[in-house]
């Protein structure tokens, strides 16, 4: 067995990988971003988000790291510009719609214009997500059929998202509108808490803040 293939160590990464990506956490941004959608373009949309998503991770695990260090940018600074965009978007999903007339207009002359965002980003291909695969292969660390493995895990959790988007299209009318908006809500506040957390824990990298341990 050669030494990089470590089953724990890679059963590690598929679950923080999974975590991170969430990809039950993406179906009511799915509901949300396909309300104007029309039915049959359910499977394109996700595909298309999915794709993008997995696109954009795995830029960010070749060269992830190397942006952020030429730019002279710290993972805390990431982290807390990631937990803002994520806040705000999920206010979105917990008061309603925000958009204005003209994102609307835009949004139905190009119903697929939603993949993009909010689903493949931030909600799949979360900040969260990206800085995980930048931690996770750290060049300075990491071998590269190492990083190569990470790449493999990285895409069997997009193909399981996309697999529950793919349901999600067709248990949408099991929930119903109502089921829907009760699920969007409570998924926004979901979101809205680890945004929060996650600027806590960008002000606590660069040393701005310091935590107590959960519990304590």
């Amino acid at each position: 067995m050669p030494e990089w293939l470590n089953w724990v160590e890679l059963a590690r990464e598929f679950i923080t990988i999974l975590v991170v990506v969430d990809p039950i956490g993406s179906l009511p941004v799915f509901y949300f971003a396909t309300a104007r959608v029309p039915r049959h373009l359910h499977v394109k949309f996700a595909v298309r988000a999915v794709l993008i998503a997995t696109i954009v991770l795995l830029l960010f695990l070749v060269a992830g790291q190397l942006l952020l260090e030429s730019l002279g940018l710290r993972f805390g600074s990431f982290q807390v510009a990631g937990g803002i965009i994520l806040f705000l978007f999920a206010m979105t999903m917990i008061f309603g719609e925000a958009k204005s007339d003209r994102e609307i207009k835009e949004a139905e002359r190009d119903y697929l214009s939603g993949a993009v965002f909010p689903l493949a980003m931030p909600s799949i291909a979360s900040p969260g997500a990206m800085l995980a695969i930048v931690v996770l292969t750290d060049n300075h660390e990491t071998p590269i059929a190492e990083q190569a493995a990470t790449g493999v895990l990285l895409v069997f959790v997009m193909a399981i998202t996309l697999v529950l988007l793919l349901l999600a299209a067709k248990l949408k009318p099991l929930l119903g509108n109502t089921g829907a908006n009760v699920v969007s809500r409570v998924m926004g506040i979901v979101l809205a808490t680890i945004a929060v957390d996650a600027v806590l824990g960008g002000l606590q990298d660069l040393g701005l803040l310091e935590l107590l341990p959960p519990g304590s």
